[in-house]
């Protein structure tokens, strides 16, 4: 018996690994929301006043940290962690390399007695130090300066994570060089966070409203497969690359449309079940899952939070997907496009804007009549309009270009979908036209007495725009599955803290104190963003062909290779913007190029090389097995004078001399990349076009050659036992 085959009769036999319902789950899940955190009901029983409206004040208004108070969050902290049952700590921290990284540090240390006591100062809880040169610095920090600290987020609050049968008090920091260089992803992601609350509050405070913070607001939805653990371990593909680099197209695939939205499979719900418990007890508000589009899809969404928490928070999802998964013997795939031939998986971040009273993007039930909603959704279109391949750049890795413009993602030209009513709103501001009311909603009568009225949103939602309005937010669907929200909501809140300061500044001198002066200020500047950039707007469907050709001639960009998009973040408009706004540096800027480039080039090595070993070690060796099969039973019926037809022998031969040669061809490419390693865009730009290219090749050929090959011999799990069987 093979190894295929070995696995499918030992999932056969595994029975799903259940929780035990609780008779009252929903008031347990209740009482157990953010109980492993280090919350606001926590800090406000267990912190002295003043301390505890110090650190509010921090968190509720922006004011700076008043490092003071840190000695008695350190002890109330670190008195309530112990209480839980955590025995370390650790400064938990967002590299560039995407994923999370921490250290962890003991509370226990000795005393000058023989024993031990529990130890945890203000300084260990204010800052920590790293290796701020081993982890990705794009020539920030030399292997010889080491030097780099972890600060406390004291936005962000702490909490207790259990695994392997310990408890370790996560603290959330920023991470930066010793130069002041940011390491990370969430220290720009706050001053983005700075920069829209600065330039809101300008513009709120042109319409007379009281001084408020404005928070940009996430919620990420998130993507991701699932498949048998036993499966995964036959694939070196998924296990090096995270994708198959190999694998035919199964006789049923997503094309019957009853995989999304389907009946949960006993043993995934059981596992969505554990992880949505454990990301209950740590704050996160997960709201909805369901099945996804393609076979093995589903996805999980929260409910929105302060964009640097859902940020955060998304890290914890995406871990706790993958630990949870291998208690029940499977594997969460994060990555964007695991399997050729269906839907790949997204993260689509949906963004607003928010006053502790008011949701700035939402148009209300008659927009028409709601100023401050269409500055500050002209804010946004020109934002997008502007630097719209800047916003692609925050999603572009070689993960996502297998997404993007096909059939299931938006294409690489960023696009703002507004819908009917709304664009049409802009369209008569523009034209000076008076704008009648739309009261109410729609009723759709479905012709069933028994049905109720079901009232109809003034617009439909578009599933393949890229930054499409849905009310009260946009939703920015080309986000990769395994990327940090982090980096595209940064680069959002930046454009739009860039566009909001120049809006303000045109408002404030045309206003000039006058209040009287704000209505036609607001319907002219309006009406001039309108002209200037309602070219991103587009309403239809952003698949076709035509869409393309007409984005050309608008003069949006179509950038659909990673390669191409990253060099956005050294453009001199980025640079400008991004310094103006006090987000990234030309320094920082330039470092993440010079990072995101080389992650790029290392993706593909090591696709390139699994290629190769899977193709000489794994497939040559069926096929040449098979190959000897078919001959032997061809020679056997010739000498009993029988017919033997020879066509699948020959083909078989046919397309293993052909892989022979493209295994030979991709090997040689790989060899002459060595000559483009001194220019980092040139070597990434061959790994573009000449080794994916040649990747291709290798497994076009091997995927014809696995329905030719007897089933008993082909060495890797199929997609119709990956995706299909749990």
């Amino acid at each position: 018996m093979n190894t295929r085959y070995a696995a499918i009769q030992s999932i056969a036999a595994t029975l799903p690994r259940f929780a035990r319902a609780e008779p009252d789950a929903f008031h347990a899940a209740q009482q157990a929301f953010g109980s492993c955190v280090f919350s606001d009901a926590v800090m406000r029983q267990r912190l002295p006043e003043a301390v505890y409206l110090t650190v509010r004040r921090t968190i509720d208004l922006g004011d700076r940290l008043d490092v003071s108070v840190a000695g008695a969050v350190a002890e109330a902290m670190r008195d309530w962690a112990i209480e839980n049952g955590a025995t370390h700590y650790a400064h938990v921290f967002y590299p560039l390399t995407g994923l999370t990284a921490e250290k962890h540090d003991s509370f226990l240390e000795p005393d000058a007695h023989g024993g031990a006591i529990a130890k945890f100062s203000a300084k260990q809880l204010v800052s920590g130090e790293a290796d701020g040169s081993s982890l990705p610095s794009g020539g920030l920090r030399a292997t010889f300066e080491a030097r780099g600290y972890t600060a406390w987020d004291v936005t962000s609050p702490a909490y207790i994570l259990e695994a392997a049968g310990g408890r370790t008090l996560f603290i959330p920091c920023a991470f930066c060089a010793s130069t002041g260089d940011a390491l990370d992803k969430k220290t720009p992601l706050l001053r983005s966070m700075q920069a829209v609350d600065r330039h809101a509050r300008r513009i709120l405070a042109l319409f007379g409203e009281p001084e408020q913070k404005v928070d940009a607001n996430a919620g990420c939805e998130q993507e991701y497969f699932l498949i048998d653990r036993r499966l995964f371990l036959l694939r070196p593909d998924l296990i090096s690359a995270g994708r198959t680099l190999f694998g035919a197209k199964p006789p049923k695939g997503q094309e019957l449309e009853d995989q999304y939205y389907g009946a949960i499979h006993e043993r995934v719900l059981a596992y969505m079940i554990e992880c949505e418990r454990e990301l209950t007890r740590l704050g996160v508000p997960v709201k909805t899952r369901h099945n996804e589009v393609a076979p093995g899809q589903f996805e999980v969404a929260p409910i929105y939070e302060q964009a640097n928490i859902a940020s955060d928070h998304q890290h914890l999802v995406m871990s706790l997907l993958q630990r949870t998964a291998a208690k029940h013997g499977l594997v969460c795939l994060l990555h964007e496009k695991p399997f050729k031939g269906v839907n790949g998986s997204g993260k689509h971040v949906n963004w607003s804007l928010n006053t502790p009273t008011a949701n700035l993007l939402n148009p209300g039930e008659t927009p028409e009549a709601n100023a401050r909603f269409l500055v500050f959704c002209a804010a946004v279109i020109r934002a997008v309009s502007l630097h719209g391949p800047l916003l692609r750049a925050s999603v572009a890795h070689a993960g996502n270009d297998h997404r993007l413009g096909a059939c299931e993602a938006p294409p690489a030209i960023i696009s703002v979908f507004l819908g009917e009513h709304l664009t049409e709103l802009f369209e008569q501001v523009a034209a000076s036209a008076s704008r009648e009311p739309r009261h109410g909603k729609k009723a759709l009568a479905l012709g069933v007495n028994c049905l109720p009225l079901l009232m109809a949103e003034k617009g439909d939602r578009n599933r393949t725009s890229p930054f499409a309005f849905t009310g009260g937010k946009f939703e920015f669907r080309a986000v990769g599955s395994s990327q940090s929200v982090a980096g595209p909501i940064m680069v959002l809140n930046a454009i739009v803290a860039d566009s909001l300061d120049t809006l303000a500044t045109e408002l404030e001198t045309r206003v000039n104190g006058d209040p009287g002066r704000l209505s036609a200020a607001v319907q002219a500047l309006v009406k001039e963003v309108w002209d200037a950039h309602s070219r991103v707007v587009f309403n239809g469907d952003n698949y076709t062909a035509a869409w393309h050709e007409e984005a050309v001639r608008r003069g949006l960009e179509n950038i659909p290779s990673a390669v191409d998009a990253l060099a956005q973040y050294v453009a001199p408009e980025t640079i400008a913007a991004m310094t103006r706004q006090g987000v990234l540096t030309e320094r920082e800027l330039r470092a993440r190029y010079e990072i995101y480039l080389e992650r790029y080039i290392k993706d593909i090595a090591v696709e390139a090389r699994l290629t190769q070993e899977i193709g000489r070690t794994l497939v040559l060796p069926a096929v040449s097995q098979a190959q000897g099969r078919l001959a032997d039973t061809v020679l056997k019926l010739r000498q009993l004078e029988l017919p033997a037809d020879t066509s699948t022998l020959a083909e078989v031969s046919r397309l293993t001399v052909s892989l022979q040669e493209e295994l030979n061809l991709l090997a040689e490419i790989s060899r002459e990349v060595e000559a483009h390693h001194a220019c980092k865009v040139g070597h990434a730009r061959y790994m573009r076009e000449k080794v994916v290219p040649a990747m291709e090749r290798v497994r076009e050929l091997a995927d014809a050659l696995e329905g030719l090959v007897d089933d008993v011999l082909w060495p890797l799990p199929t997609y119709q036992e990956l995706l299909f069987i749990r």
